[in-house]
């Protein structure tokens, strides 16, 4: 009996056994049909999913592709993509700066040091950076500020450059180019609200699409004002008015950007500009945020840049609680060293607790890359007169801004001898924005392709000359305009060329949809 009652039992967990596995092996099955990623485009952040970077968009993908079928030896009407989408300067051919590549190889491999072939004043630049260096490496992490030596220079170069006026050091943060520098202050000007309660920013129209990507990201507000392009893309303080009273009601207004010399429009703000914009920011209480990356690239007869840290200053003690943040890198100028992605920004009359919590949040980026913090250095400290490297530096310096001087009269020139085709004379930085006047034929062939109409042109200028541009669109634009944005970075004779295909695509497409 106890025999039977044994196999019995035996029976029932044997039974019990096969229908929980059975169980088990449908969960799992129910499981694997039901488990979707955690992440996808409808669960990510919806901010993240809104950003657009126009100078990196479809169309720069587009120009890609048709490299590699060209590499691949599919027929085009053309032999080479021409990238004129982006102002990468090394990539379109500009060679470095002996000096500067001098001082970063120093410092990344000191036994350079011991090398003959070095002059002695990228030897002694190399020297003080490493000393200041923990274990005389650039390898190692610096204090999140940057170097203090590199600092140090990079506030006597702003007061030599600014006539005297005093820089402190600890008002200078180094970052990894300019563009994580606007966004660590614009990250700061952030009220953390949404609806209305969110901060405004104010960005020129049309803007470097780094700003109109990081309010995106940031969930701010966008206030646009729009530059005056029938006045050489001037800054209108009435028109600066009319955008902040519209959009009052819709955030709270927190800061006002201004790119000088302008991207992606060229024109270079006037003294009186901008002391008029720095009195309506102290009226408005607005913290201003002056991108000048471009403060070397001028070219106009008459065009002088003039910053806004000395504006700002010489227009006395009445606006000395100004708050400005101005910001500067590597990756323009004559030196066009954007993969080393250094940058600095100045940040002057911050309430010193704000300044304590602006300091925590550059400490959790631990530090920006050192071996760009290098390279800037060399940008605030160059040769001087009577050292080894001073005439060699400035004869490559000037060739770049001559060359660039060159080019920007020459794209100003040919493009307005074009029927169909405006441009304002590029007084600086590193690019066109001239206006193209479309039929109602094209815009509707756009439409029909649900493309800007803009953007229809710039793909079938791609396609018919191999040139890369971007669409205005990307930018922005008054509503009923039409632009696109070409660097004048590729070399002379290449510009030149690149023009003569533009000139004879653009009457082709004009007459095809006359």
């Amino acid at each position: 009996m106890e025999d039977n009652m044994l196999r019995s039992a035996q029976r029932r967990i044997t039974n019990m056994s096969a229908q929980l596995g059975k169980r088990v092996t449908n969960n799992h099955v129910l499981s694997a049909q039901k488990r979707t990623k955690v992440l996808t485009v409808e669960s990510m952040n919806p901010h993240v999913r809104l950003m657009e970077y126009a100078v990196r968009g479809p169309i720069v993908a587009k120009a890609g592709q048709i490299e590699k079928e060209l590499k691949e030896g599919k027929s085009y009407p053309f032999t080479e993509v021409i990238k004129a989408n982006i102002g990468d300067c090394h990539a379109t051919g500009q060679k470095p700066l002996t000096f500067l590549r001098q001082v970063v190889a120093l410092c990344t491999y000191p036994e350079l040091l011991n090398d003959p072939k070095f002059p002695t004043d990228a030897k002694q630049r190399a020297e003080l950076i490493l000393s200041d260096c923990k274990g005389r490496s650039i390898g190692s992490y610096s204090e999140s500020a940057g170097v203090e030596i590199i600092r140090k220079h990079i506030a006597g170069y702003i007061s030599k450059r600014d006539g005297g006026v005093p820089c402190d050091y600890n008002d200078v943060f180094v970052s990894t180019g300019a563009s994580d520098g606007i966004k660590t202050i614009l990250k700061l000007l952030m009220t953390g609200e949404s609806g209305n309660k969110r901060a405004g920013v104010m960005i020129p129209i049309p803007q470097y699409p780094l700003y109109s990507a990081t309010n995106s990201e940031y969930n701010a507000y966008q206030i646009n004002y729009y530059l005056d392009e029938d006045n050489n893309w001037g800054l209108n303080i009435e028109e600066l008015r009319r955008a902040l009273n519209e959009a009052r009601p819709n955030c709270i207004p927190r800061a006002l950007v201004v790119i000088n010399p302008g991207n992606p429009t060229g024109q270079v703000l006037t003294r009186k500009n901008i002391e008029d914009i720095i009195k309506f920011a102290h009226e408005e209480r607005l913290f201003l945020l002056a991108d000048e990356v471009y403060q070397d690239n001028i070219y106009a007869k008459g065009s002088a840049f003039h910053s806004f840290k000395k504006c700002l200053a010489e227009l006395g003690p009445d606006y000395a609680d100004q708050e400005l943040a101005s910001f500067m890198s590597t990756s323009k100028g004559y030196m066009g060293e954007c993969g080393f992605r250094g940058g600095y920004c100045e940040a002057v009359n911050l309430d010193p607790d704000v300044k304590v919590q602006l300091m925590k949040s550059i400490s959790a980026k631990l530090c920006p890359t050192v071996s760009g913090q290098t390279a800037m250095d060399v940008v605030v400290n160059p040769p001087q007169p009577g050292e080894p490297s001073f005439e060699l530096f400035d004869k490559e310096k000037q060739v770049v801004l001559g060359t660039l001087k060159k080019k920007a009269e020459m794209v100003t020139s040919i493009f307005n001898s074009i029927e169909g085709v405006q441009c304002n004379v590029v007084q600086g930085a590193m690019y066109s924005f001239p206006r193209i006047f479309l039929s109602e034929k094209a815009i509707q062939e756009a439409q029909r392709r649900g493309q800007e109409p803009d953007a229809f042109y710039c793909y079938e200028l791609l396609e018919q000359t191999g040139i890369c541009v971007v669409p205005g669109s990307g930018f922005g634009q008054i509503p009923g305009t039409f632009h696109f944005r070409m660097t004048i970075l590729p070399p002379l004779e290449k510009v030149q060329g690149v023009l003569e295909r533009f000139k004879d695509f653009h009457l082709k497409f004009t007459e095809k949809y006359r």
